[in-house]
């Protein structure tokens, strides 16, 4: 699957994924067949970290 590439694109995207489909990264990332270190990474270049706790970035 094709995610955004823009940061703040993908960071809603993966946030609605998220709360709408999974319970947690590595399922989605799995599920989609992502690269969850990308997302990691393109997420941290606009502050935004992955809490487990919350499941989605913040």
């Amino acid at each position: 699957m094709s995610i955004p590439k823009d940061p703040v694109m993908l960071l809603s995207f993966i946030n609605t994924q998220l709360r709408d489909n999974y319970s947690s990264l590595d399922e989605l990332c799995r599920s989609l067949d992502v690269d969850k270190q990308h997302v990691i990474k393109t997420l941290a270049t606009i502050d935004y970290e992955y809490e487990t706790a919350h499941n989605q970035f913040k």
